[in-house]
Parts: structure tokens; C-alpha cells; sequence
């Protein structure tokens, strides 16, 4: 019988302010207890979003580098309503809080972690008979330098900043539908279809957790970012329903890096529109 953990996750809302949810979940998305104030369907739902999540998350850490040590430390979603935080609990357990925009994000993580080193292994979930945790062997072929133009077209102004900002990795332009538009040179055509479609699930999975960052279901995302111990991956919203992704070294300051990727972004989607009605003309 699984024991109930609700009572322990009471530990973040009670004690850092502006927090509002805290979840326990299995890696196979059942949960394993929550904080008051969410209903069993919400608590259903957001873990069973935040075990695809992490399962997404380990998948793509080799788009941001090829170091050996890949391990995936956390994946934050930010709203304009809110924030999301998941991170490991265990073998086959997470954690997931929800704040407010203005919570203290240094003392939110710093409370789920201490949460997670103080219960050691009553957060561990082993996974249920027969089914493997997608956590587990969750991987793919390293990042190598591949030449340019695989992906379609290159867009430039992407390969400008990369170059210019010590760190970062690639970029990935990205339509509504799902598919690249376009990418830094590195990326290959394979990359980006392979990156394309891990990307839009980690999408999917963020919108899907708006609600319980305190926000209607069609609230607004504006991106998702995910740490590993070499790196990073961020996906930013861009536009009407594009998205951009983006890897970086740990060192990288993401903060110029993201910035200078989401000043050129409209530019290239205007470009983008150009050519699709140049293209209907034909």
C-alpha cells in the first residue's frame, strides 16, 4: 500500500511565502500526495504532465553538450502568473511546487531540496511491475559538430549570437506546428526534427501545468528551462504560438543569452511570413 506523503509537502507551503502547491509524484505520473486546495483531478493531472516532463527533460540533455556527466538537476516553467518547479525526490520519485511570480526562488528551491535530503528514502517510488521508468536510460547520440545547413536553412542572426556569447550552444527556431524553421548551423536535419519533437511535448507539458501555477488552462507561458549538471535547455515562447529552443554551456550567462535571442526572434518570424506569402503567390 502506498503511503500517503501530503503531510510532508505541508513543509513548502507552510513555510515559504507565496508558495501554493507542492506535489509528490512517481516517475509513471501517480501521485503520491499533495497540499490542500488542489482537487484529485488537478493532482491527476499535473503529475501525470510532470512525469512526462522529467522524462523529456533527461531525454534532451544531450543538446546542450557531449559531457560524459548528463545528469538533470531541475526543470522550471514560467508563467505570467506564476512559476513551476520539478526536481528529483528519490529513485522514481519528483517533486513539483507551484509559486506565485513573486515568490523568493532562491528560498522555494532551497526548501524543496532540503525537503527531499531530510525524507531521504520515503520519497522513493519503486515503479510499478512491469513498467520501466522513463527516467531510466532516457538518452541520445551526443551533440558532435556537423557542419552547417542540415536543418533546412540556417539562420544567421542565430549563428551571430551563439558566436558572440561565450556558452552557448545552439538555437532552433521553432512554428506553432511544431516544426524547425530554422537553426544555428550545427544542428543537422535529424537534430532538429529529433529536438523539434522532444521540444513541442515539453511544450505541451507546461501549458498543461498552468493551472496549478495558480492560472487558467490557456494562461500565458512564456518559457520553460531545464538544468543539468553541464548545461542548459530552454524553450522561450516567441510570438504567436512559436517557440524558440536553446542550449548553453553551465557557465553561459543565460540571461544575455535568452535576452539576444528574443530580440532577433521577431524578425526572423516577419521574414518567416514573407516568404510563406511569397510562396502563395506562386
Amino acid at each position: 500500500m502506498t503511503t500517503d506523503m501530503s503531510w510532508m509537502v505541508r513543509d513548502i507551503v507552510d513555510n515559504v511565502p507565496r508558495a501554493r502547491h507542492a506535489v509528490v509524484l512517481s516517475a509513471d505520473g501517480l501521485p503520491r500526495g499533495a497540499t490542500d486546495g488542489l482537487t484529485e483531478r488537478d493532482v491527476k493531472t499535473i503529475s501525470a504532465a510532470m512525469s512526462g516532463m522529467q522524462s523529456l527533460s533527461r531525454a534532451t540533455a544531450h543538446f546542450a553538450g557531449t559531457s560524459p556527466e548528463r545528469q538533470w538537476n531541475q526543470t522550471v516553467i514560467e508563467f505570467s502568473h506564476g512559476w513551476v518547479f520539478l526536481i528529483g525526490a528519490g529513485q522514481g520519485a519528483y517533486l513539483a511546487a507551484a509559486a506565485e511570480p513573486d515568490v523568493d526562488l532562491q528560498q522555494l528551491s532551497f526548501r524543496m531540496n532540503r525537503l527531499v535530503a531530510r525524507l531521504g528514502d520515503n520519497l522513493t517510488s519503486p515503479p510499478r511491475a512491469g513498467i520501466k521508468d522513463p527516467s531510466q536510460g532516457a538518452d541520445a547520440t551526443p551533440v558532435s559538430r556537423r557542419g552547417s545547413g542540415g536543418s533546412g536553412f540556417v539562420l544567421k542572426e542565430l549563428d551571430q549570437i551563439v558566436a558572440e556569447v561565450p556558452g552557448a550552444q545552439h538555437a532552433l527556431l521553432l512554428g506553432s506546428d511544431g516544426l524547425p524553421r530554422g537553426a544555428t548551423s550545427e544542428i543537422d536535419k535529424d537534430l532538429a526534427d529529433t529536438m523539434s519533437a522532444a521540444m513541442t511535448g515539453i511544450h505541451a507539458y507546461s501549458r498543461a501545468a498552468a493551472q496549478f501555477a495558480g492560472g487558467p488552462r490557456d494562461a500565458e507561458w512564456q518559457q520553460t528551462i531545464i538544468e543539468y549538471q553541464h548545461g542548459w535547455v530552454f524553450l522561450i515562447a516567441a510570438g504567436d504560438d512559436d517557440f524558440l529552443a536553446a542550449a548553453a554551456e553551465h557557465d553561459c550567462d543565460i540571461e544575455e543569452f535568452t535576452s539576444r535571442l528574443c530580440d532577433v526572434v521577431p524578425d526572423l518570424l516577419g521574414r518567416e511570413a514573407r516568404r510563406g506569402e511569397g510562396a502563395d503567390h506562386v
